[in-house]
């Protein structure tokens, strides 16, 4: 096959094919759209294979005089959309593998790794996603003994919910929280996601509050196509007490219930977010990171340039 891959520099790219293409893939993701990509990665290119018939996004950085592709903060899949057929995205991985010496990037749920790729690996990782199609009876049915045992003594905290948390309380939750504080410039960022979204009406803040009427957990949800995606997440050291997430995640369950989408949790590989997850009735989707590395074995010692 005669490879059809032009790469773009990101001024030359035509975003609105690209966000044509995006929005209609089968397997498109928040996270490929211009919009999205001009707020986490900032700086991206693109390989496009005809005329915008597929596209790979490709954040890239620059140091100690090589370019490379990473994984942008607040970005989990990225890829090829639509999904192409496996020759095409072996075009696509050797046009990598000629034009960078290091990269590692996430693929999306419908990327399946090409066979034979030399010098590239592939790793699976584990998203979560709920369907919320059901009542929420059928869904609350699914949850484990201890999901339910949690939420029993978050109800016993007399917790309220609330679907409307302002931006601006959520980062302000956020960074007075040491865990889940960003440097400026993720909190720049987030903001400004956050931001687009609530202003495209595809974003919602839920929370949780004390009896004392303090915040004390709350999640920032974006919707997109058949996803509500588990955006960004935090809760102090009162939420964890009270069981406040596990509440939070019930009522909101409770909320869209019966709607045709599925909660999106973004995964883990961390067992006991994983568990989390899990004890919702979230069923894991397998996705992959590729990471190929040519780079100098010196440079390697010197310096690990992937973020």
């Amino acid at each position: 096959m005669k490879s059809s891959i032009t790469y773009l520099h990101h001024r030359n790219i035509d975003f609105d094919l690209w966000d044509k293409c995006i929005s209609e893939a089968a397997n498109s993701r928040l996270y490929a759209g211009s919009w999205y990509l001009d707020r986490t990665a900032v700086d991206w290119d693109a390989m496009v294979w005809g005329d915008y018939e597929y596209v790979m996004p490709l954040p890239v950085r620059r140091r100690l005089g090589i370019s490379y592709i990473y994984q942008p903060l607040f970005c989990q899949q990225l890829g090829i959309f639509p999904p192409p057929p496996p020759e095409v995205a072996r075009e696509f991985f050797i046009a990598l593998q000629q034009r960078f010496r290091y990269m590692e990037i996430q693929l999306n749920a419908s990327n399946l790794p090409p066979r034979d790729m030399k010098g590239m690996e592939f790793s699976a990782r584990k998203n979560f996603l709920l369907p919320v199609g059901a009542d929420y009876q059928i869904i609350e049915a699914g949850y484990s003994t201890n999901t339910r045992r949690n939420i029993g003594k978050a109800m016993d905290s007399h917790l309220n919910f609330s679907a409307g948390i302002p931006m601006e309380a959520f980062l302000e939750f956020k960074q007075n929280n040491q865990q889940a504080k960003l440097p400026g410039d993720a909190m720049q960022k987030l903001k400004s996601i956050i931001a687009y979204c609530l202003y495209k009406g595809i974003g919602e803040i839920a929370g949780v509050y004390s009896p004392g009427n303090n915040l004390c957990a709350a999640v920032f949800f974006c919707k997109w196509h058949e996803r509500v995606i588990y955006l960004n997440a935090v809760s102090n050291d009162e939420g964890k007490q009270a069981r406040a997430m596990f509440y939070l995640i019930d009522r909101f369950i409770r909320s869209v219930a019966g709607e045709d989408y599925a909660i999106d949790f973004e995964g883990s590989m961390i067992p006991g977010v994983a568990r989390f997850f899990e004890g919702f009735g979230a069923a894991p989707e397998v996705y992959y990171q590729a990471k190929y590395n040519s780079l100098p074995a010196i440079l390697n010692l010197l310096k690990k340039i992937s973020p």
